[in-house]
């Protein structure tokens, strides 16, 4: 059906019809399936047996010790309009982000999370150098930003917009983005009303980029519910999606462009991005090879796009009539990975699926048919990388050094009545008119009920010849929280990449990384002469072995989350670095020779 016949229609969504076929065998298998996993309630299971000699099987494990580090913290999600109380859970159903940089440059990453109810304080984890950190947010002036009236915290993006070398704090929000300055490491000053950013939006993803590669930083911002709409104060409850395909009642994108000092140019209908979705996750990368950053999102209730850079002058959505353009979807999430160490990046957009086909999305794998190419072919179904559960935030990462980079996700999306489920109420609203879907009230309340609460946690191993293999419980990532945000960093600099979860109404969770001491790694830590500080937008590949794998530094990538700043390299067995060749914003081609790089540590690279 096009999209066209559909709106006309107002038809179910184009999924949903077989949410009633074997509607009693999934609450069955659900049941079935929760209590064989112990139905925890603190979402945490326990070890499989098989972690023991997962470092033999596999290379490395995973040990989950946030609050042994001190990262103790737990999300609270946002109370809103009492008009939408009995849908609260499926409305506030997001905010748990997490990033990480090295704010006052001491060389250890630290932790900043997000809070999501009125009043609540977000927190900056000081990284101690010992295995331990210390929350300094409130010490340092980034914790209190929820305060009522101003909105609450979705996730935030550290870059160094006015290039002085430290790297400063963009908070975005249900409500009023935040801009906080970074004074040397010591404190951080609000600039938010110098900024020129939007008054109030509904922000549920933000990148920092360089579009037109001038060397100072500029914001994307983009919404979730509508531009301007108060949740908390509404003056009626139509404020759902007009479709669960195809809406269009979502909000602006903001491009922001920088001059270097703080201040911001909305320059969105300039440039040409001129579409409203319902947008959950961006990535930007220069996909096409031509020194300018590409723009894809990942939009809940329609179609990824894919917005060509022409020369930084103008964005041209060139998604329609490909893999990416073809299915509307519930998109959630876009990371980038060089699966087959060829220098192609492959697009990682994860959808729903939902047991047994009830609910059947499955996420996507797009990759280009040559590097620089944006023709493109999904092969998650046959990389086994498709069913992923109610997926959220997903990260490319190689955790056992082995040279290749894996693919760790985390799910699950309403844990609420382990024996009880909304899926039959879901369902009458999915085949529902656009009025019935569009209008919070008419939605049935949920009562208490689970919906794709509990799942298990999926981690890709890549073999680096079209094999993923799922092992996240055998490694130890055994939690069953609703996961939203992923990042990875190397918090205790052992060479070993660790994972940082952000969970809705839930724990932070940290997995410490155990990785075989015969696998070797290298990190390199870039910095913009010409181009920004951050070196946002460079891309860097390392030969070795006879291969080459391309990553890119991103100003925030997957959903709602921000990597560390180095890139991280496993070699495998490899003694040797051929070298590594940066393209840096600038348009700068920069090559390091191996001999001047040392393995086993973070090597520290200018533009030149």
């Amino acid at each position: 059906m096009s999209e066209k016949d559909f709106r006309k229609t107002r038809g179910p969504w184009a999924i949903a019809t077989v949410i009633f076929v074997g509607l009693i065998g999934f609450a069955a298998y659900r049941n079935r399936e929760h209590a064989h996993n112990g139905g925890a309630a603190s979402g945490l299971q326990l070890p499989s047996p098989a972690v023991a000699d997962a470092l033999s099987r596999y290379g490395f494990t995973l040990t989950e010790g946030a609050k042994a580090a001190g990262l103790d913290f737990s999300h609270t999600p946002p109370k809103l309009d009492p008009k939408l109380d009995p849908i609260l859970p499926r409305v506030a159903d997001m905010g748990a982000g997490v990033a990480v940089s090295d704010f006052d440059r001491d060389g250890k990453p630290d932790v900043y999370v997000t809070d999501s109810a009125e009043g609540s304080k977000n927190k900056l984890f000081h990284n101690l150098g010992n295995g331990k950190f210390e929350d300094v947010g409130e010490k340092l002036g980034v914790a209190d930003v929820n305060q009522k009236g101003t909105g609450t915290s979705m996730g935030a993006l550290f870059g160094d917009y006015d290039n002085d070398g430290f790297e400063d704090l963009l908070v975005y929000k249900w409500g009023r983005p935040e801009l906080l300055h970074n004074d040397a490491g010591k404190k951080f000053t609000r600039v938010t009303e110098t900024a020129n950013l939007p008054k109030w939006m509904n922000a549920n993803t933000s990148v920092l980029l360089d579009f037109d590669n001038d060397g100072k930083l500029d914001i994307l911002l983009c919404g979730y519910f509508a531009e301007g709409l108060d949740l908390w104060n509404l003056k009626d409850t139509s404020i759902m999606p007009d479709s669960l395909s195809f809406a269009h009642n979502g909000t602006d994108r903001h491009l922001l462009k920088g001059d270097g000092t703080g201040k911001f140019t909305d320059v969105t209908k300039e440039v040409g991005i001129d579409t409203k979705a319902w947008t959950l996750a961006a990535g930007v990368a220069d996909l096409n090879g031509d020194g300018f950053p590409e723009i894809i999102l990942a939009n809940d209730y329609g179609k990824a796009e894919l917005w060509l850079n022409n020369g930084g002058k103008r964005f041209t959505n060139v998604a329609d009539g490909t893999v990416i353009g073809a299915k509307a979807k519930a998109g959630m999430n876009i990371s980038f990975g060089d699966i087959y160490n060829d220098g192609r990046l492959a697009i990682y957009r994860t959808n729903i699926t939902e047991s047994e086909g009830n609910l059947i999305q499955n996420n996507d794998l797009w990759l280009p048919d040559k590097p620089g190419s944006l023709t493109y072919t999904d092969e998650a179904a046959s990389l086994g990388v498709a069913d992923g559960g109610w997926s959220f935030g997903a990260q490319f990462a190689d955790l056992n050094n082995d040279g290749f980079q894996d693919l760790y996700l985390t799910n699950g999306y309403i844990s609420a009545d382990p024996k009880d489920f909304y899926w039959f109420d879901y369902g009458k609203v999915a085949m529902g008119n656009a009025v019935l879907v569009q209008d919070a009230s008419l939605w049935p309340p949920l009562r208490g009920r689970s919906m794709a609460g509990y799942e298990a946690k999926r981690l890709w191993l890549n073999d680096g010849a079209g094999r993923f293999t799922e092992v996240a419980q055998a490694v130890g990532a055994s939690d069953r929280f609703d996961g939203r945000a992923v990042a990875v960093a190397d918090l205790d600099g052992d060479g070993a990449l660790d994972i940082l979860v952000a969970n809705q109404k839930g724990p932070l969770l940290l997995y410490k990384n155990k990785v075989s001491p015969d696998s070797r790694w290298l990190s390199v830590s870039l910095e913009g002469v010409k181009s920004n500080r951050s070196a946002i937008g460079a891309s860097v590949t390392a030969f070795f072995d006879g291969q080459k794998q391309t990553q890119v530094v991103t100003g925030g990538i997957g959903f709602c989350a921000q990597n560390q700043r180095p890139l991280h390299f496993g070699l495998g067995k490899t003694s040797t670095l051929e070298k590594l060749e940066i393209r840096w914003p600038s348009g700068t081609i920069q090559t390091v020779e191996g001999a001047k790089l040392t393995l086993g540590k973070i090597n520290e690279v200018k533009e030149s």
